[in-house]
């Protein structure tokens, strides 16, 4: 791989765009450069709209889950963690925002540098699982509606939630000790993945990482997904058009194109970008395809936090009890239908309707 001196690249270093980036001698590319004046005006204006309406949107979601929602049911509560991890990386974004605008000076210590990008990438993979488990969720209420109704409990998804939390954790704290910051010239870098020397390690344990996080929960996701859309299409025979609930199916509908959209948005390219450029990087590749594959992964950066903005989506258009919710606080409808009241007391009652929030 490229041994980058001290002040080399790595993950989110910057370079100005006459900046060399040094490596060992007997390599090609002992003058490669960075052209990065770019992200000193996408990262701030893209972290700074993701900040403000990830905060206002999945504040009102966190408000609207602890006082009007209550009791939760089974996808609430893999909701409401959701809304929950997209809610702390959010407010980590305003030191990065002012991280970047500096032009790449890092004022406020190794400890919040550290707390900054593990916050990013709990998030990321807290994301991916919490999908997961509400696609998982679904599926089974749509394929196996009565073993659903009696096995699968408000109080099951809590303890899955923990897991997944602790599961994130524990994969994570090799990221904290991988981050740390370096010195160039004046500036302090926050560097994105690790020092230099340690980059082929870094790389590997990544690897690994986006293997369990990443790659088997979204298989997870497709299988799941194409047995809901096999389902979905079957004909229910014996059952009238209004048992045939056909409310749930469009809604499940919604909830697989959501989560797809948000995949193809946020997690597919930010993963595919970043796994060339740490190839590219390993392999020693010609300095033109080094800087075409590291501008490709700064675009994708605020790409994979969108997922903080676009998660709102989903809990209003999954199931019209949240929608219902959230249109009758700010245009004060009269009180929730006996049908409605009946389900808010009894979230289990109706498994094809649990995508209701």
């Amino acid at each position: 791989m490229n041994s980058f001196s001290k002040d080399g690249v790595s993950g989110n270093f910057s370079f100005p765009a006459t900046t060399p980036i040094p490596v060992a001698s007997g390599e090609t590319n002992k003058s490669c450069r960075f052209n990065e004046e770019f992200k000193y005006i996408l990262l701030p204006v893209s972290y700074s709209l993701v900040c403000f309406l990830g905060l206002v949107l999945n504040s009102v979601a966190l408000w609207m889950f602890i006082t009007k929602m209550r009791p939760w049911n089974t996808s609430t509560v893999y909701m409401f963690h959701l809304a929950l991890s997209d809610t702390l990386y959010v407010l980590s974004l305003p030191m990065l925002i002012y991280y970047y605008a500096n032009r790449s000076h890092w004022p406020f210590g190794v400890f919040l540098c550290k707390v900054v990008r593990f916050l990013f990438y709990a998030n990321l993979y807290c994301s991916i699982l919490f999908l997961t488990c509400i696609s998982v969720h679904r599926y089974l209420g749509i394929c196996h509606p009565i073993r659903t109704l009696s096995l699968v409990k408000p109080r099951h998804a809590h303890l899955v939630c923990a897991v997944v939390w602790i599961a994130v954790i524990v994969c994570l704290v090799p990221k904290l000790i991988f981050v740390t910051t370096s010195q160039r010239d004046n500036d302090t870098l926050c560097h994105d993945t690790s020092s230099p020397d340690n980059f082929n390690n870094y790389v590997t344990y990544n690897s690994v990482v986006m293997m369990l996080l990443f790659i088997l929960p979204f298989l997870v996701i497709v299988v799941c997904y194409c047995l809901m859309a096999r389902t979905l299409c079957q004909p229910r025979t014996g059952l009238s058009q209004s048992q045939q609930s056909a409310s749930s199916r469009k809604k499940s509908i919604k909830l697989i194109i959501v989560v797809l959209v948000v995949f193809a948005i946020c997690f597919v390219p930010f993963h595919i970008t970043r796994s060339l450029y740490y190839a590219y990087r390993v392999l020693d590749a010609e300095c033109k395809s080094l800087n075409i594959v590291n501008f490709a992964y700064k675009i994708t950066r605020p790409l994979a936090s969108m997922n903080s903005c676009l998660d709102p989506v989903l809990y209003f258009l999954a199931g019209d009890h949240y929608r219902s919710k959230l249109l009758r606080v700010f245009t004060r409808k009269t009180p929730q239908s006996s049908s409605d009241a009946y389900a808010q007391k009894n979230p289990d009652a109706q498994v094809n309707k649990e995508s209701k929030l």
